[in-house]
């Protein structure tokens, strides 16, 4: 039986481990409500700025011929080069949050290469980073420390590559993936072709539009609102991944504090058994000890 010594020391070690994880989900928790609020907001914007630039493209596209159309809102089902542009976190501790993302690109490597299309990654945080360069795989671009402290401006400088790869025919496909906050208790996987822009559910046929667009200016507005569109979804990617890492922590961090406090109990009743062993032991020798001297 192990030595009561080692046990306490156990003990001991246990329960410091068990305050820093309780610690480090009540900061995740404070850090997941201010992102959320954050979020919520930049979501509202997301979607304004998409149902926008949507309907601008639609009413272009009525009086342009196919060949004049912008190429940001051309469909190309096949690609020959593809940018996957994907966010992972800076830090660990939250559980399987930046596996998900990882396979999810990985699969979506094997997939183009089946195709023979050329893949290229760009990739915001250091686990994706140190994933793939630890695996051998070129990073067409990456960056660390926009992933935990993410705002507008780094976000755009960041993507202006990828859209300008696009503009320029470098690139066919601008794919996002990244892992978003769905509740405190889930996050969901999600995949967005940023570019070319879908318009496959848009219609506005029917519908009164408050949008008055003069005849000369609809390609100069619709260049720089598919360049907001892009600068802005990279950014609010940024921002719901941090809040559903912030909430992967914290589920991370409970179950670690629970596991502590169970492992705290374990080592408890095997103290309690080793010491009342080493009493019993004690009180044989004293009786014995008694019983030779008679």
């Amino acid at each position: 039986m192990a030595n009561l010594k080692d046990i306490s020391r156990q003990i001991k070690s246990v329960k410091n481990t068990q305050k820093t994880t309780k610690a480090m989900k009540l900061v995740s928790s404070a850090k997941l409500r201010r992102t959320q609020q954050l979020s919520e907001q930049a979501k509202s914007y997301a979607l304004k700025i998409n149902d926008i630039l949507s309907e601008i493209a639609t009413r272009v596209s009525r009086v342009q011929d196919n060949e004049n159309i912008n190429r940001a809102f051309v469909p190309n089902e096949n690609p020959k080069t593809v940018d996957i542009v994907f966010v992972t976190a800076d830090k660990g501790l939250c559980g399987g949050f930046n596996m998900q993302t990882i396979k999810k690109i990985r699969n979506l490597i094997n997939e183009y290469s089946e195709k023979g299309t050329t893949v290229r990654l760009r990739a915001a945080g250091r686990k994706g980073i140190d994933y793939f360069n630890f695996q051998g795989v070129d990073l067409h671009d990456s960056i660390v420390g926009l992933t935990s402290a993410p705002t507008y401006e780094k976000a755009a400088d960041f993507i202006s590559s990828a859209y300008e790869d696009f503009n320029n025919g470098t690139t066919d496909k601008v794919i996002l993936v990244y892992n978003g906050f769905l509740n405190m208790l889930t996050q969901e996987l999600r995949t967005k072709d940023l570019l070319p822009v879908s318009l496959d559910s848009v219609s506005v046929e029917h519908e009164i539009s408050m949008l008055d667009i003069e005849p000369d200016d609809d390609e100069e507005i619709l260049n720089d609102l598919t360049a907001k569109y892009v600068d802005f979804n990279m950014y609010y990617s940024l921002i719901d991944s941090l809040a559903a890492e912030h909430s992967a922590r914290m589920q991370a961090m409970d179950n670690a504090t629970n596991n502590a406090k169970e492992r705290v109990n374990d080592l408890t009743v095997e103290f309690n058994k080793a010491r009342q062993a080493a009493i019993t032991t004690e009180l044989i020798e004293i009786i014995s000890g008694v019983e030779s001297m008679k």
